[in-house]
């Protein structure tokens, strides 16, 4: 059986990076880790190839060597993956696709001529899918009753990837998260109880990269990496051991819980074993928000002392942010832009409200009747919220537009990273020395030349480069990569303006709908929370 996997092209988003990635002469920044498992988990007598549409198309020789095509997707992927689906089956091939996206919405790739359903997690449904390919049958749809045991995971054949082309690999540790934010679609399709890979896995992962001769950063794409906290400390303390015989070859960054900040032990593990950068959803410093939706975990200590503590760790903070909670009370904007400067993080995720399919905001939303007709909650930061809010939408998106623009002007931007990375803890150990690549050396000369040359903010550059290389000299390359980040973001700010203000003229044109009048507030928190 010949089997090709196929990438859906991901929109340009928060994420995409493409003046950073431009710069290092990288494509994307992250491979498609559920397809190169997918390929694990099939029979390894069966022909693979994987096509990433973000780096190259499909070509005629490709799709008429395959007998099946398998696409796997998430949501923000939904009109290339849909148009990719249509490309097949023209061609007479037989589809499979799963992922997050059609987990959520099966009917939406079945209408268009899907053939198989794999849908939610592949350690059960894809043997019941091989099963149907040797029983001879052309279509199918295959659900699991039950979470798998993460444990039979099989190593994700990375040797199937093109190396060149990313700026980082993935790798998982655990799937699901113990929290119950009303938004959050993670734990409807991974559940609440956190299911772990064992030390030994993670580890041979690691060994299979390094054989292969990966040597840059590793992202840890747990939704949430410290939901078993138990288990995270049993693998850190023998990655610790690994990392230190190889000579600390990868870096990682992953995405936690802000009760990071609660366990000095678990951050000092996570830094002394290469960990540079930890995702954050914050997602708004108002604590009536965070009530309503069900983010407890963020209203037990300090917003700001987590996240700097965090900082003092020797971990980088990535945080995302949300405008649009019910309840929310105007200037919600100039209140998450305060926060991110009061706490110093230097790069924020920041997104109207979307609900989700079939989270529990949805869910609530739906029988309230606030559901915008024909919008699936595309969570990107271009996309306009997909239900009616409690107070205008017109007002929500231009203080969205404004303080996304705020939080990547270059002064403020280099001003707050400075003010990070000055309080920054600095790792104990040191990789050995070595001659930095030509291509980092040149993209560190262009970024100097437009932050430090070009730009208004060349005087702060500067003194802010010399300052942290007098007083904190450990993080000077972190700091320098972090400033090099912006160079995406300021391209990125003026797309979210273009986009959101096209979509909110084209919704003011249609007539806007009457903000949804809530209850008494304390009422509603108490009918939500029981």
């Amino acid at each position: 059986m010949r089997v090709l996997l196929v990438y859906p092209i991901f929109p340009k988003t928060f994420w995409s990076y493409e003046k950073i990635l431009q710069l290092v002469d990288r494509k994307v920044l992250l491979p498609p880790l559920g397809l190169v498992t997918v390929a694990a988990i099939l029979p390894q007598e069966w022909e693979f190839k994987v096509v990433d549409r973000n780096i190259r198309p499909v070509t005629e020789e490709e799709w008429a060597w395959a007998d099946v095509v398998i696409f796997s997707a998430m949501i923000v992927q939904k009109q290339d993956l849909l148009e990719q689906i249509r490309e097949a089956k023209q061609r007479g091939k037989l589809v499979a696709v799963g992922g997050p996206y059609p987990t959520s919405v099966p009917h939406e790739v079945q209408g268009v001529g899907a053939d198989f359903m794999i849908l939610d997690e592949g350690e059960i449904t894809l043997p019941m899918f091989v099963a149907a390919i040797e029983r001879g049958e052309i279509s199918g749809i295959f659900r699991a009753t039950e979470k798998p045991d993460v444990t039979s995971t099989p190593i994700p054949r990375f040797d199937l990837l093109d190396f060149d082309a990313y700026d980082m690999m993935s790798i998982q540790f655990s799937r699901g998260c113990p929290f119950q934010c009303e938004f959050c679609d993670i734990i409807v399709l991974y559940g609440r109880k956190p299911r772990t890979k064992t030390p030994a896995q993670v580890l041979a992962e690691l060994d299979y990269l390094y054989k292969l001769g990966w040597r840059r950063g590793i992202f840890m794409v747990d939704d949430n990496f410290i939901g078993n906290k138990r288990n995270v400390k049993l693998l850190l303390k023998e990655l610790k051991v690994w990392m230190a015989e190889h000579q600390y070859p990868f870096r990682f960054d992953t995405e936690a819980s802000i009760d990071l900040a609660q366990d000095p032990e678990l951050m000092e593990l996570m830094v002394e074993c290469g960990f540079a950068a930890v995702f954050l959803g914050i997602e708004t410093p108002d604590e009536e928000s965070l009530q309503l939706t069900k983010k407890f975990q963020n209203t037990r200590s300090s917003l700001t002392e987590a996240v700097q503590s965090i900082i003092k760790a020797g971990l980088r903070p990535m945080a995302g942010f949300i405008i649009g909670f019910d309840g929310e009370k105007p200037g919600a904007g100039d209140r998450i832009v305060r926060f991110a400067e009061l706490a110093a993080i230097p790069s924020t995720t920041f997104s109207m409200l979307q609900a989700l399919p079939n989270t529990a905001l949805w869910h609530r939303l739906k029988k309230e009747g606030r559901l915008r007709e024909n919008k699936d909650g595309n969570i990107n930061q271009t996309t306009l919220m997909n239900f009616i809010p409690t107070r205008p939408l017109e007002d929500i998106a231009r203080e969205y537009v404004e303080a996304f623009c705020t939080l990547y002007d270059p002064v403020q931007y280099l001003d707050r990273t400075y003010r990070c990375f000055l309080m920054m803890g600095a790792p104990s150990w040191k990789a050995p020395s070595k001659m930095p690549e030509w291509i980092v050396v040149k993209a560190l000369l262009i970024v100097i030349w437009r932050q430090g040359i070009k730009r208004e903010t060349r005087w702060k550059f500067w003194h802010h480069l010399f300052s942290i290389i007098k007083r904190n000299p450990s993080v000077a390359e972190h700091y320098l990569a972090t400033c090099a980040h912006n160079e995406h973001f300021l391209e990125y700010r003026q797309i979210v303006r273009e986009q959101i203000e096209s979509q909110l003229a084209e919704y003011l044109a249609q007539g806007a709908e009457k903000p949804y009048e809530m209850v008494n507030e304390n009422e509603k928190v108490s009918a939500i929370a029981s």
